[in-house]
């Protein structure tokens, strides 16, 4: 079948799909997954619940045929779903795709880097929100040393996998971290991207006097080494990029909050139970799952995903207030994916 390509209502295409494996992840972060609200009772999706791979595949393959070209596999932690590597053998020979990665936070990606770079996957977002030791496990809640995920990624680099660490940056977490990760990093090379402090769900106890911009980030940066701006390496990035002067080390700026990159945002989501968001910040779902189950043909699939997307009107960011924020129920991150 030709590739289509299908607008929302404000004229955005389909180019980006995120698909989320699981659930469930083995850090408990105090901005995604607070171990009051994810403790030892809480209830995860069970196994019939969660699309298998055959459909993964099969809705992945719809929207190549609708013009997606990037997949991204998220969590929870996906590295946590048995036999990913096999997902990522199916998804990797799909026509059309261009690009498939995944983002974890690094705690199984040292011992699996090769076979997952073996399987198909190209790239990998690995989250990192502190060198210091201390901060990092108070982030992480897991006991999880910051040492062990640099071990990580330094295998994954080795493995040939290209390797983007992200921090999300929270006033009075970690912001004191911001120029010792910039300097690590780039002394290694490896691309860092600083992520705003952002309201994804109910339980992480967003407010705005919690978000460090990337203006006051970049201000820190910049007294420190020289800056050049980068173009957008594809439509719908949303990352600002810059580089190191005189080196080929970049650094990142995700600002979902102080400056919103609604108007051209590319992405679908597919959560773990098969619903299909159009927004990280949405609050309902279309269940593709339940679709497929009821055995619509492939051409029927497609129809419905065209029609949600036609219909897509979402600008969040866009329109964010801090009454919006505290009200709007979405859901939370370890669910949709990052």
């Amino acid at each position: 079948m030709q590739d289509q390509v299908i607008t929302d209502k404000l004229g955005r295409l389909l180019q980006d799909l995120r698909i989320s494996v699981t659930d469930r992840c083995n850090f408990r972060c105090r901005y995604c997954m607070p171990r009051e609200v994810f403790g030892k009772d809480f209830q995860f999706l069970p196994r019939e619940h969660l699309l298998d791979f055959e459909e993964i595949e099969r809705i992945a393959k719809a929207f190549l045929e609708l013009g997606v070209k990037k997949i991204r596999l998220t969590g929870g932690e996906p590295l946590l779903r048995r036999n990913i590597t096999d997902l990522i053998k199916r998804l990797a020979s799909l026509d059309g795709l261009e690009d498939i990665g995944l983002t974890t936070n690094g705690v199984l990606l040292g011992r699996m880097a090769p076979e997952l770079k073996e399987a198909g996957l190209r790239r990998v977002n690995v989250s990192l929100d502190a060198l210091d030791e201390e901060t990092f496990m108070a982030i992480n809640d897991s006991k999880i040393s910051s040492h062990s995920i640099i071990a990580s990624i330094d295998k994954a680099v080795a493995a040939g996998l290209n390797v983007k660490v992200n921090m999300v940056v929270k006033k009075g977490m970690n912001d004191h971290e911001v120029l010792p990760m910039a300097e690590f990093f780039k002394e290694r090379g490896i691309t860092l991207r600083y992520i705003e402090f952002m309201d994804v769900g109910q339980t992480n106890g967003w407010d705005f006097k919690h978000v460090v911009t990337k203006k006051e980030i970049y201000q820190q940066i910049a007294a420190n080494y020289e800056l050049e701006p980068m173009d957008p390496a594809y439509v719908g990035e949303v990352a600002k990029r810059y580089r190191y002067k005189n080196t080929n080390t970049e650094v990142g700026f995700i600002t979902s909050v102080s400056e919103s990159f609604c108007s051209s945002c590319t992405r679908a989501r597919i959560a773990a139970d098969g619903h299909f968001y159009t927004c990280l910040f949405a609050g309902t779902g279309l269940n593709l799952k339940e679709i497929i189950r009821s055995g619509a043909t492939n051409a029927e699939l497609r129809d419905i995903i065209i029609s949600r997307w036609n219909k897509r009107e979402d600008r969040y960011s866009d329109q964010r207030t801090e009454e919006t924020a505290r009200k709007r129920k979405k859901i939370e991150m370890s669910y949709i994916g990052g």
